[in-house]
């Protein structure tokens, strides 16, 4: 079976990629996926839309995917709504050195045209009544961030790609990709072998493994995060709340339910999903000392999911010197379903040989070859 490229992945990252492909013409786009729609991480993710970093290429890639999403239900003809809620995140300082970097960080993000702002504990109360101002020193805030339905989201470019004619292949798991001369020249997977010179890595979890089947070492690695959500009632919350040093992120999403999550301390690097009591007991002591009012709600469900890991905790992006007409869009260190837009458009430039929309320099795999110029994002959960 012939393709003009296979895009291994139907994440959300994926599915955009594949959907700014075909919209720019390509025509012969074949995504495999080992499940089905949206069961890797973008449907494990928090959901969570922010601008708030403390990188330029994060703040960059985040920025302009804002705006795609702002209008995505018309760019995509969904009749559907991804149901973006554009209320703000609320990011607490609970250290003076945080205090100071988020002061850099505003001042990084006004100067890309985010609309952040430092503000003070009082301030950060009106915003949100029931926060607990004991636990922090200052906040920021920026009223574009927000929430999107990851199911819908991805339903949307999964939609629109399969009306310009990309065909997906789920339940299929790429088992070997094939190369002469350090060049791709097919991809097998449990049922087909697709005869293509071009092939994405967009596997998330998984883009290590991939990476080896063509021969490319990528530095990256699976993390588990683990998330709970509450029964819901009615809104009393409307930005997310974040702590970058208490390792929490808790929004009332607008079923009504809070969801919430945390990174975990020590984690193995491997592919370990399943929900733990340690997180359940920490999740809930954290949420219930910043979040009091939290703490009278019931849990309904918790999970896990992964995050693919990059050193610099930004994504890694485009061609590999190792082989050709192999790409990478992995290593987004959990902020895959955030950038995803930006992402798509991205790799359809560098793959259709177009001008890119931004300096990629900064996002290439080969910037790991000098590591004394990596800058580190810090604004992680």
């Amino acid at each position: 079976m012939n393709a003009n490229i296979v895009i291994i992945g139907a994440g959300i990252s994926g599915t955009a990629i594949a959907y700014y492909l075909a919209a720019k013409g390509m025509k012969d786009i074949v995504v495999v996926d080992k499940g089905y729609l949206t069961n890797g991480a973008t449907g494990r993710c928090g959901a969570g839309i922010r601008q708030q970093w403390a990188t330029k290429m994060n703040c960059i890639m985040a920025k302009k995917s804002v705006e795609f999403y702002e209008k995505a239900n018309q760019t995509l003809k969904y009749p559907g709504d991804i149901e973006f809620k554009q209320e703000g995140y609320l990011i607490v300082a609970v250290t003076p050195e945080e205090d100071a970097q988020f002061s850099k960080n505003v001042e990084l993000q006004n100067s890309l045209g985010i609309k952040s702002r430092k503000i003070t504990k009082e301030e950060a109360k009106e915003i949100v009544p029931h926060i607990n101002t004991d636990m922090f020193i200052s906040a920021t805030f920026c009223p574009t961030d927000g929430h999107i339905n990851p199911f819908k989201a991805n339903d949307a470019f999964y939609q629109a790609a399969k009306r310009l004619g990309v065909s997906f292949y789920f339940h299929e798991a790429v088992q070997s990709i094939q190369t002469v001369n350090h060049k791709v020249v097919s991809v097998t997977t449990d049922k087909h072998t697709f005869e293509t010179n071009k092939v994405v890595n967009a596997a998330g979890g998984f883009a290590h493994e991939i990476g080896l089947m063509a021969g490319v070492p990528i530095p990256v690695y699976p993390e588990k995060h683990e998330i709970l959500v509450t029964e819901p009632i009615e809104k009393i919350q409307g930005p997310m709340v974040m702590s970058f040093g208490k390792n929490l992120y808790c929004q009332q999403v607008p079923q009504g339910s809070f969801v919430m999550g945390r990174g975990t301390p020590g984690a193995l690097h491997n592919h370990d999903i399943e929900s733990s009591w340690e997180f359940l007991d920490e999740m809930a002591k954290t949420v219930v000392a910043f979040l009091p009012v939290v703490g009278e709600l019931r849990v309904i469900r918790q999970w896990a999911g992964s995050y693919n890991m990059s050193p610099d905790r930004q994504p890694i992006l485009g061609t590999v010197d190792e082989c050709e007409g192999f790409y990478v869009a992995c290593g987004f260190s959990g902020h895959g379903f955030m950038f995803a837009p930006i992402t798509g458009l991205l790799l359809s430039e560098i793959i259709l040989n177009q001008p890119t929309s931004i300096d990629m320099t900064e996002l290439c795999m080969n910037r790991f070859k000098n590591q004394k110029t990596i800058e580190v994002e810090k604004s992680v959960v």
